[in-house]
């Protein structure tokens, strides 16, 4: 076999030569040196790239190991540590090493196949600490198919924030497309906050019906007043058969992601039609002025026939203002908590990591939104509600007991009422 481009020849059959050989008193001998080399030798300024000089140290691999945990490319990696010890040449490896030593190490990751990985992961969690819970679903053929976890604080989290939760399954792990789900809310100061994590299948019934169950299980059996999901049928049947008390509503993000695939340039930032589409859904608090505005839209896009914007018509109570005055929603209805999820996602993992990588980035993510929380908590004990001024009782109790962020909103209502006036009244009422 004829090869296209055949390696450059290291090999000279250079005779040089250095030979020691042990005494019988422990003593060292030279017993023969040659130094005439048939070759030119390596500069000073080369010798640290001979292999012979090349060896990642534990230190190197410890700083290798943290970078990587932190999501750091091999390229910075080694730029950086190359400054810090005055020059890559004194760091006993080269950028290829590097590279090598990181294969090799999630190659071992996976020594087991992902599944064995994927418990030998969940395993070594759960040995950190005891509170860490996961549930794996098998097929027929005793193969995993959906997983569901959750941390310690998760479950906290959940006892205390959990009745409104946004279940987002848009983001895929791998070249499968497996989808994977976070169950999300907000949390007293506003900020994202994560109530469990699930790797799926498939999007069916009998897969979301599981999750669900499992989800319910790990969280004694606490439901949630109010679901956001996405424009899933089979997940919408699932959500029926076991939260049926639970009111089941349609996240706009994923109305205006849908929105951009089925109607194009006509979604555009800033266009009429998007401003026209937003009243509907945000606006209107009376069904009689919702129908006509809805009319009026389909009839200046000349979008009668449209399928999809009939589909979302027809399941109206799930997402328009009108028909959810009474639900119980805490403002997830914006795009805020789903855009912020799916943001952080890209910005931190990627399709092409295989599972075990993936989970470990992921553990980044969930670490950031806390670190957020952090922040959120030094700065309510660290500043005062703007009360000064203010001589209703209410809000000076509101501000001792609210974060920040409720306290303002608070006030806002507050002062929306204080500005309501009479418009009309008959004498005959009676009010207690």
């Amino acid at each position: 076999m004829l090869t296209k481009e055949p390696r450059a020849e290291t090999r000279t059959d250079c005779l040089a030569r250095l030979c020691i050989s042990r005494l019988k008193d422990g003593q060292y001998e030279c017993k023969d040196f040659f130094d005439d080399h048939n070759h030119d030798l390596h500069t000073p300024a080369t010798v640290h790239m001979m292999r012979s000089q090349r060896q990642i140290s534990n230190i190197v691999a410890h700083e290798i190991d943290l970078a990587d945990d932190s999501g750091i490319r091999p390229k910075a990696t080694f730029d950086l540590m190359g400054m810090q010890v005055g020059g890559s040449e004194n760091l006993g490896c080269t950028r290829v090493d590097l590279n090598n030593y990181l294969r090799t190490k999630r190659q071992r990751d996976l020594a087991f196949g992902e599944a064995g990985s994927l418990l030998a992961y969940f395993e070594d969690q759960t040995r950190n600490n005891p509170s860490f819970t996961y549930s794996l679903q098998l097929d027929n053929g005793e193969q995993i198919t959906n997983i569901f976890w959750v941390d310690p604080r998760m479950l906290i989290d959940y006892a205390l924030f959990g009745d409104v939760v946004i279940f987002d399954t848009t983001f895929c792990t791998n070249k499968e497309y497996r989808p994977f789900g976070i169950f999300a809310g907000f949390n007293h100061h506003r900020g994202v906050t994560i109530f469990g994590v699930a790797l799926l299948y498939d999007e069916t019934i009998p897969s979301f019906k599981w999750l669900f169950e499992t989800f319910l299980e790990t969280h004694g059996q606490k439901k949630p007043k109010t679901i956001f999901t996405d424009q899933d049928a089979a997940m919408a049947r699932a959500i029926g058969e076991v939260l049926p008390e639970t009111w089941h509503g349609l996240s706009t993000w994923h109305i205006m992601q849908n929105g951009i695939k089925h109607l194009g340039n006509l979604m555009k930032h800033g266009s009429s039609f998007l401003k026209d589409l937003n009243k509907c859904i945000f606006k209107y608090e009376n069904e009689e002025e919702f129908e006509n505005a809805w009319k009026i839209l389909l009839d200046d896009y000349q979008l009668e026939n449209n399928s999809w914007l009939a589909r979302i018509y027809s399941i109206k109570h799930k997402w328009a203002r009108c028909y959810m005055k009474y639900t119980f929603t805490l403002g997830v209805r914006s795009t805020q908590l789903s855009e912020s999820i799916n943001s952080d996602l890209k910005d931190y993992l990627k399709p092409t990591l295989d599972l075990v990588w993936f989970f470990k980035q992921f553990e980044r993510v969930v670490e950031d939104k806390r670190a957020n929380e952090l922040k959120a908590e030094f700065e309510a004990r660290n500043t005062l509600p703007r009360t000064m001024g203010c001589n209703a009782p209410v809000l000076r109790q509101a501000g001792k007991v609210y974060t920040p962020y409720i306290f303002n909103e608070f006030r806002r209502e507050h002062d929306m009422f204080l500005a309501c006036s009479v418009k009309d009244r008959t004498v005959n009422d009676v009010f207690h």
